[in-house]
């Protein structure tokens, strides 16, 4: 009998950012990939077109995580600001059922934060205040 493997929980993951010792992930969300296709006739034929891989782009990648009273990832979004881009090599993590063992990673090479949203506030709300940073990144790789 062929042994059946369940996907992974998209809940077991965690996030190392080299530097930033704090941090309370709850999502991280866009991370991608895609190639720009560019098209060409062959000469001689002119109804086939082709395809050649071009430029590659990553999508930004959206990390929301709890406020605490650490700085830094803020510290990192106003250096950018500041026009003093600190790139930073970020891990995606994937964890086991579990949520121990690291079973996939994804790198992104030479992170810098592009974006800063601040937590909603609500007097009525009994919900934890999420923050969120967007990232940019020059390449990806899986581990």
């Amino acid at each position: 009998m062929a042994n059946t493997t369940d996907p992974y929980r998209a809940y077991n993951f965690k996030l190392d950012i080299a530097g930033v010792t704090e941090g309370h992930f709850t999502q991280c969300t866009g991370l991608g990939m895609r190639i720009t296709p560019i098209k060409y006739r062959e000469a001689g034929n002119r109804q086939v077109i082709r395809h050649i891989p071009g430029q590659v782009e990553y999508a930004e990648v959206t990390l929301r995580y709890g406020l605490t009273q650490s700085k830094e990832l803020w510290d990192w979004m106003v250096k950018a600001a500041q026009g003093q881009v600190e790139r930073k090599n970020v891990s995606i993590i994937m964890l086991d059922s579990q949520g121990v063992n690291e079973v996939m990673r994804w790198n992104l090479v030479d992170a810098w934060p592009v974006a800063w949203r601040g937590a909603p506030l609500d007097a009525l709300s009994q919900e934890i205040a999420i923050e969120s940073l967007t990232l940019v990144y020059d390449s990806l790789e899986r581990a």
